[in-house]
């Protein structure tokens, strides 16, 4: 599995990021974690706010900061 975590770096994409391990921390899943910095890789994938978190390339989520918990009902 790879996730993405589509951001500037700021104080919420960091936030997302660890909430994201944790929440693979809690099912036990394993995935490669790439932070997406670059604007033009962002906007191709339709994203006009951030943080955004990508899954096996399937956007399924934006704008916000996820809980641990819900990211884990988003992992495959």
């Amino acid at each position: 599995m790879i996730i993405k975590i589509l951001g500037s770096g700021c104080s919420k994409c960091v936030t997302l990021t660890e909430n994201t391990r944790q929440a693979l921390a809690k099912t036990g899943k394993q995935a490669e974690i790439i932070k997406v910095t670059d604007f033009a890789d962002i906007a191709a994938y339709g994203v006009m706010s951030t943080p955004a978190l990508v899954i096996d390339e399937k956007l399924v989520s934006y704008g916000k900061v996820l809980k641990p918990d819900e990211i884990t009902a988003l992992l495959p």
